[in-house]
């Protein structure tokens, strides 16, 4: 390996091989070193079964094996220096890849494999809630898997075996760093989450912090730092109601907060000794957070409290980039347990097929990259083709229907080239079916969609539990307007390379800015446009433009958005309830749609 330093980034030139045999090699790029500090964290969230990396992605092309020898070596250079790494994930590990919901059950693979990296607090996901099966299993499996490490502040389930309503894992822990000696307190919370199955109780945060065992654990006065993970986004009011609660108590001890949902990356700033890391989605970032001038049993490190800092790295997860923040290569960076566990994850996509192909996708379509409508925007496809085509029911295919999806339904891009069972999931891994209410007045449905679009804030004050944003992506739920790169800045030289000749042409990609500036990414990249798209679409088949023979129409929707579209109609003076709602094309779920249209339309190998 040759390493150039311009400009404080160092500029490596490495030959990397990606560890699944059909993913695509990492290309080198800039990179901003680890600001590692006397307490240092690996942190992972909304995972959602890319265990085996991205496949067609360089910048995130590493799998779960070459992470866990990247946590590994980080480790070994922690016992050398004398300081102190925990390995951190807040939840949602599963729906949203092949290797987990291919498998019947699902997740037949998956907790095998994310069982081997040696994590120290883990938290729950809602993801892991909306079905009494992966309730069950995160609480038969996954928590005996990570043993006093899975802390579960505010969740409780039915035990399956006795029926009696038990904490999935304990409430918190207390602990001390291995080579530090740093008192830790640590908590696992989840949102205020109502779409869980009923087996599964979340009790809300506000009422949690008021427990005596919360109250109990923020008085201990020999702690030196509380880290609260969880499945929350950083921003949230839930999180701000622990941030006080502790500093009511304890008004200088350092805290920390992990958080997840909104799949972004994300810092925040609470006050001088409290910070807070997002660390993206799609095992696309893992997160490095460092802290320094923290107490250690007691006695003040370097110049006292006053002195504690706080530093992040968003990592991409590639082998580029864990070499280069190791000082290894491709002969001395794996482990053996990191490269079984890669093995592993070969031999389970093997078993479930996942590289066979339906189509050949002939264009690259995106989520958020192009704006909607485009004829490069996943959205647009579906509206004018696929829904068109594949939403017919046989005994009311002469009806006019609206057919309405809503945008979050569909998770990720959709790449030129092979279209396989893994592509089917990584676009929408939800089971959901259609539903639909008949003869409904064309007056009333016409307007349906302005309404589940524009008039959030009015349904909401109806029934306060349904935010319209749940229908859409969740990177838009943090997120501000539209972020469009000119040609220019696609091209920049970062902010934090002041004055250097560098002529490398950068890679798109995160180019972050949060509550500590814009230096947080590993890898610096040219930035990639963010179109905001609508919380739904729809497709109107049967119907002319301002065709005023029809009266009545079907309404066709997603199961999933059922409550938004009662609502809705009631809001445009429908009486309508779920009784007056049926099953449409009863057994086809939205992801296998898609992936028959891809068979029918999207002919041949790549």
């Amino acid at each position: 390996m040759i390493t150039r330093w311009l400009g404080g980034l160092a500029v490596s030139v490495i030959v990397v091989q990606a560890a699944q045999p059909s993913a695509a090699s990492p290309v080198s790029a800039p990179l901003r070193e680890l600001p590692w500090g006397q307490i240092n964290f690996l942190h992972t969230t909304d995972t959602h079964g890319w265990h085996a990396g991205h496949l067609q992605e360089p910048s995130f092309s590493a799998d779960w094996g070459d992470y866990i020898s990247f946590a590994e070596r980080l480790r070994e250079r922690a016992d050398e220096e004398g300081v102190d790494l925990l390995v951190v994930d807040t939840g949602d590990r599963i729906e949203g890849n092949g290797l987990y919901d291919a498998s019947d059950p699902k997740g037949v693979y998956t907790s095998d494999i994310f069982k081997e990296q040696q994590i120290d607090i883990i938290t729950v996901g809602n993801h892991e809630l909306y079905k009494q099966n992966s309730s069950d299993n995160e609480y038969l499996k996954t928590v005996p898997n990570f043993k006093g490490n899975y802390l579960a502040s505010n969740l409780d389930i039915v035990d399956p075996q006795t029926g009696e309503r038990v904490p999935l894992a304990r409430r918190y822990k207390k602990f001390t760093t291995k080579n530090q000696g740093i008192r830790v307190v640590a908590f696992g919370f989840l949102f205020d989450f109502k779409g869980n199955a009923n087996n599964t109780i979340v009790q809300k945060v506000q009422d949690t912090i008021e427990e005596e065992w919360f109250k109990d654990a923020i008085h201990d006065r020999e702690v030196d730092l509380f880290v609260v993970a969880g499945h929350v986004h950083i921003r949230s009011e839930e999180y701000r109601m622990i941030f006080r609660a502790i500093r009511e108590v304890q008004w200088d001890t350092p805290i920390q907060f992990f958080g997840g949902h909104y799949h972004i990356r994300d810092y925040k700033k609470f006050d001088s000794k409290s910070y807070a890391i997002e660390s993206g989605r799609y095992m696309e970032t893992i997160g490095f957070q460092s802290i320094s001038g923290v107490s250690a049993g007691g006695k003040d490190q370097l110049s006292g409290r006053a002195s504690t800092t706080f530093s992040r790295r968003y990592i991409d997860n590639n082998l580029y980039s864990f070499y280069h923040h190791t000082s290894l290569n491709s002969t001395t960076f794996p482990t053996a347990h990191g490269s079984n566990v890669s093995s592993l994850i070969s031999s389970s996509r093997k078993a479930l097929k996942l590289d066979s192909q339906f189509g050949c996708a002939p264009i690259d379509l995106w989520t958020n990259r192009v704006p909607y409508p485009d004829n490069s925007s996943i959205f647009s496809w579906l509206e004018q083709l696929v829904l068109p085509d594949m939403v017919i029911e046989p005994e009311r295919q002469s009806m006019p229907r609206v057919v309405i999806a809503n945008t979050g339904a569909i998770r990720f891009d959709i790449f030129e080239g092979p279209f396989t069972i893994d592509t089917t999931f990584t676009v929408s891994p939800f089971s959901t079916g259609f539903r639909y209410i008949k003869d409904v007045p064309f007056k009333m449905a016409d307007q349906l969609l302005t309404v589940l679009n524009n008039e959030g804030e009015i349904l909401k004050q109806a029934v306060p539990d349904l935010n319209v944003w749940m229908l859409a992506p969740p990177e838009q739920a943090a997120g501000p307007a539209n972020m469009i790169a000119s040609d220019t800045q696609k091209n920049y030289q970062s902010n934090q390379q002041p004055l250097v000749e560098y002529k490398q042409k950068l890679t798109p990609g995160y180019t972050t800015k949060d509550d500590a500036g814009e230096d947080g990414d590993d890898t610096v990249h040219s930035p990639i446009s963010f179109y905001n798209v609508p919380n739904c679409i729809e497709a109107r088949i049967g119907i002319v433009t301002d065709d005023k023979a029809v009266e009545t129409v079907d309404v066709v929707y997603l199961e999933f958005i059922q409550p938004w579209v009662l609502l809705a109609l009631k809001f445009l003076g429908g009486e309508y309830e779920s009784v007056d709602t049926e099953d449409y094309l009863e057994g086809v779920d939205f992801t296998t749609m898609i992936a028959q249209w891809v068979k029918e339309n999207w002919v041949g190998d790549c």
